[in-house]
């Protein structure tokens, strides 16, 4: 197995951090990569306002599950878990113990190569990795480089590789910081971590969570989900608005019922019966035992309670998952928009995406109808209300 150590403050994880990331994993041929935050970082102080680890360690993981490719890019609290200083050298042997048959390549930026050989233990260190040095920008040399890893083959017969990053995001933790201070930055950062930032109000950030634009609202949105569930939400978010325009509904009221309507979908079963002992919400029997049909009430909750939506957008999240008799327009487009967004591919949604631009009751009637086949075709106990939507269509009709 060839493992990248990827280690750092990550004071926060930025761009730069996601475009080294990627490029290490296809350029080393990576099998997995750790992204490791520091503790205490021997080389400098923390600057005052830095987040508590557990927050360092959150955004990290964000950033790695962004980076889209599964079990290959992954988070350690390795050094946060080691009291003392975050040493390279004690790191590199414990994971050496953990994977005894690995071979490591221990990622790093210009600057810190260039004084590699003044690190604690260097030679313990390379003894263990290789080392793969970054050029992240224009003003990186690369004859100084070059003699450098000379120089390091020559004094500690290191394995050094030098790599260019094809995709330049010229920038640094500390750069990010000073434009978060500014009341910027959001650009520097996966939106993910961003929402992150704004939800946990970190970096001096005061943000009124109940009155987002809605770039950020979505960054807040996507910082509560995984990253593989983002294609969902942004087709979501973009046929929402498209039934909205068509059908003579408000499309901002269907844009951020569409951000907002999958926000809890990764809770787990005990968070989600938390959240509705929280805000009162009172569940069937059905719904105590069926965790998936619980998201949709819980992500209604958190739009209202946290981020200050309607009633009618409340309502529209709230039975995006089972319908229910007497649905608004909002709420059929929601059901409707989360059932047939571009990604969906089953038999029968192109009927679906068809019905929806000229019948939408039929749109909806059929989604229900479709889902009621597919739970008793696995067994499974249809919701009531998903039947009650079925038989008030069908009276409608």
């Amino acid at each position: 197995m060839k493992i990248g150590i990827y280690g750092g403050t990550f004071n926060p994880p930025h761009l730069g951090h996601m475009a080294a990331g990627r490029h290490a994993l296809e350029a080393l041929e990576l099998d997995r990569l750790l992204f490791i935050p520091a503790a205490l970082p021997p080389h400098k102080l923390l600057p005052d306002g830095t987040p508590a680890p557990g927050d360092r360690m959150a955004m990290t993981a964000i950033l790695a599950d962004n980076l889209l490719c599964g079990e290959r890019a992954q988070v350690s609290d390795l050094e946060l878990r080691r009291a003392g200083k975050s040493y390279s050298s004690d790191t590199i042997l414990e994971l050496r113990r953990e994977y005894p048959q690995a071979e490591f390549w221990f990622l790093m930026g210009a600057d810190m190569f260039l004084t590699l050989q003044t690190w604690h233990e260097p030679l313990k260190l390379l003894a263990q990795t290789g080392v793969a040095a970054f050029a992240r920008s224009q003003s990186d040399r690369m004859e100084a480089l070059e003699e450098q890893a000379g120089r390091l083959r020559r004094a500690y017969g290191a394995q050094v590789k030098v790599l260019r990053l094809p995709e330049l995001v010229d920038t640094s933790s500390t750069q990010v910081r000073a434009a978060i201070g500014r009341g910027e930055g959001r650009e520097l950062l996966c939106p993910a971590v961003w929402g992150y930032i704004l939800m946990h109000r970190l970096y001096g950030t005061h943000a009124d969570l109940t009155h987002l634009d809605d770039e950020d609202l979505r960054a807040c949105s996507y910082s509560m989900v995984k990253a593989k569930r983002l294609r969902h939400i942004q087709g979501t978010e973009e046929e929402a608005v498209r039934l909205a325009l068509h059908w003579g509904a408000d499309p901002e009221k269907a844009r951020r019922a569409a951000i907002l309507h999958d926000c809890t979908k990764y809770l787990d079963g005990e968070e989600q019966l938390q959240l509705c002992a929280k805000y009162g919400i009172v569940l069937d029997e059905l719904e105590k035992r069926a965790v998936k049909l619980l998201h949709a009430k819980t992500g209604a909750a958190l739009a209202r309670h946290l981020f200050g939506v309607s009633d009618d957008i409340y309502e529209a999240i709230f039975w995006h998952t089972t319908g229910k008799a007497g649905m608004t327009l909002l709420e059929k487009i929601l059901y409707t928009a989360d059932y047939m967004e571009p990604s969906r591919d089953f038999e029968g949604v192109q009927r679906l995406r068809e019905l929806a631009y000229t019948d939408l009751d039929a749109a909806v009637l059929l989604g229900c109808e479709m889902s009621i086949a597919d739970m008793e075709e696995r067994h499974q106990p249809v919701h009531r209300n998903t039947l009650e939507a079925r038989n008030w269509l069908r009276d409608r009709k």
